[in-house]
Formats: structure tokens, C-alpha cells, sequence
């Protein structure tokens, strides 16, 4: 039984099709925006973590 290479995956994608990526991005959602939705999507990965590992400042908070 064969595994298929992840390297010929990883392989197809060049800076070429990223930079079609990011200009299809910028049409879609606007210059402006973008920020916008990485910062949420930032917050709400420093949210899952918290919520993962228990975040110790609330458990301090909790213990007063």
C-alpha cells in the first residue's frame, strides 16, 4: 500500500498562485476589510487557545 508524497502537494502551490489568491482576496472583501477579518480571526484563535489550555490570569481571577 502507497502513500501519496506530501510533498507533491505541497509542490503545486507557487508564488504565483498565492499572489492570485491574495488579488482574488482583495476584490472579494476590499483593502479595508481584510484587516478587519484577520483580527477577528486572530482573536478568536487567542480565544480556542485560552478555552484549550486554560488560561492561568482567569484562574488567578477565579481563586480571589
Amino acid at each position: 500500500m502507497s502513500t501519496f508524497p506530501l510533498s507533491i502537494l505541497l509542490g503545486v502551490v507557487g508564488p504565483w498562485q498565492i499572489v492570485l489568491v491574495v488579488v482574488v482576496l482583495l476584490l472579494l472583501f476590499g483593502g479595508k476589510k481584510i484587516p478587519e477579518l484577520m483580527r477577528g480571526l486572530g482573536q478568536g484563535l487567542n480565544e480556542f487557545k485560552k478555552a484549550k489550555d486554560g488560561d492561568p490570569a482567569e484562574k488567578k481571577d477565579e481563586s480571589k
